[in-house]
């Protein structure tokens, strides 16, 4: 699933894009907006909300809120018009096009369109966005202690306590802080820090379309753990483990090294 920082680099394409711009055509490839005609709006902006797009478009007596989720294999293309797209029309769930660009969305996960005031109905569980200008690292941190008994991982990748992280980041975060992924919330000795460093390495790969953890952009060198388990822990050498975790129905692959990140007692 894509993480925060690769959301925030497609809301900035999109609002480059289309700011500004008049809808000459739109085209909704998903059953409950498939009548939906947005042609004659402008597109005013796309922001991301942890892993949320929201792109807003006002039309003649209406204000639109297009607000789209990449999920597991989501992807928004802007292309030239008459420009080959990159993958199969049948994959494409929303088309915005303007007089001299074509958005394309690809795979989205989630696909609504909501009456502007209605925002919050999609967002408002979030936590902090770890790459909004109103980024709150003392509001992540309190949320994160509710639960002091959840595991690391698994606090870390629910967007209620913190947005924009997801299973990479998740696995490097606790790699860095020497913190096995079932260690409790409560027991992470500087939890201030841990998030701290959460919103340095988004905000750092927010830059970069190749995303790594370790200063290393060759390829199987950019993280630490992260889909290693074939290879050793870059740091000791030690086979790095990956076993399947998280609550019944949510487990996603954890990875961690046995000696850098052993169990705490």
């Amino acid at each position: 699933m894509p993480e925060g920082d690769t959301v925030f680099r497609a809301a900035r394409l999109l609002d480059r894009t289309l700011t500004g711009h008049e809808l000459v055509a739109s085209d909704f490839r998903v059953p409950q907006h498939a009548n939906a005609d947005l042609s004659g709006g402008t597109v005013v902006g796309t922001v991301s909300r942890g892993k949320h797009l929201l792109t807003r478009i006002d039309g003649r007596e209406e204000r639109w809120t297009l607000h789209t989720h990449l999920k597991m294999e989501g992807a928004w293309r802007v292309l030239a018009p008459g420009q080959r797209w990159p993958r199969p029309a049948h994959q494409a769930r929303v088309v915005l096009t303007t007089d001299d660009k074509v958005a394309v969305g690809f795979s989205l996960g989630v696909v609504e369109l909501l009456e502007r005031d209605a925002e919050e109905s999609v967002v408002g569980h979030l936590g902090p966005d770890l790459l909004s200008p109103d980024w709150d690292p003392d509001e992540a941190v309190r949320r994160l202690l509710a639960e002091p008994d959840r595991p690391l991982r698994e606090a870390l990748l629910d967007q209620r306590n913190l947005a924009g992280i997801g299973n990479m980041y998740a696995a490097e975060l606790c790699f860095i802080a020497g913190l096995h992924p079932e260690t409790p919330v409560g027991r992470v000795p500087d939890l201030p820090r841990l998030v701290r460093r959460a919103h340095q390495v988004l905000d750092l790969n927010k830059e970069r379309a190749v995303q790594s953890t370790t200063g290393d952009l060759r390829d199987r060198e950019r993280m630490w753990v992260y889909r290693r388990d074939r290879s050793p822990c870059r740091r000791c050498r030690t086979p790095v483990t990956v076993e399947m975790q998280g609550p019944a129905g949510q487990e996603r692959a954890s990875y961690w090294c046995p000696s850098c990140q052993p169990v705490s007692a």
